[in-house]
């Protein structure tokens, strides 16, 4: 995960694991890993499992183990219970933490490299609300982005997305298409 190296995000299939967020209980492999320390805390997504290395732990020394934990676990889908005190708002708080990851990753990236930015404003309701700057704020070619390319990227890792919306930008010319939220 960028900037922070003591996470790793692991891809599972969609629909694989019951439910999102932390884990009450893990399978027994994994479970292991977290009784000695090798890591301290597994969050689910919807199409993830994400590992957090206790202190002073590599990825280069523990990857193999948790990597062969994580497989043997996933053999098991009813040890994966997840915490019941995940409370209300807790898939956007998921959603929101994704959307972060991918606008800081290829979708920002994007962006910047033509003079622009998307900034997170919201996420609500399983809608991500989002504000265009610099040269992507009244650029054709916003809709493209926001919807070809953030929303893409977004629905692969949290299916539960109903949208992305776009605060202070002009409406686009696209014939109404579904989703294509606020403009």
């Amino acid at each position: 995960m960028p900037g922070r190296t003591d996470r790793l995000r692991w891809i599972v299939p969609a629909g694989v694991l019951p439910g999102t967020g932390p884990l009450a209980e893990a399978p027994a492999p994994l479970a292991a890993l977290l009784a000695d320390g090798t890591l301290t805390r597994i969050t689910v997504e919807p199409t993830a499992v994400v590992t957090v290395l206790g202190p002073d732990r590599r990825w280069t020394r523990e990857g193999p183990r948790v990597r062969t934990a994580l497989h043997a676990a996933l053999d098991d889908p009813t040890g994966w219970v997840p915490a019941d005190d995940t409370g209300p708002g807790h898939d956007d708080a998921v959603l929101y933490a994704v959307a972060r990851e991918v606008l800081a990753g290829p979708v920002g990236d994007l962006a910047r490299s033509h003079g622009g930015s998307i900034d997170l404003v919201d996420v609500s309701d399983d809608i991500v609300t989002v504000r265009l700057g610099g040269a992507c704020h009244g650029c054709p070619a916003a809709w493209v982005t926001l919807h070809r390319r953030l929303e893409h990227q977004l629905r692969r890792r949290h299916p539960a997305l109903r949208e992305v919306r776009s605060v202070g930008s002009p409406s686009p010319s696209h014939g109404g298409r579904r989703g294509t939220g606020l403009w």
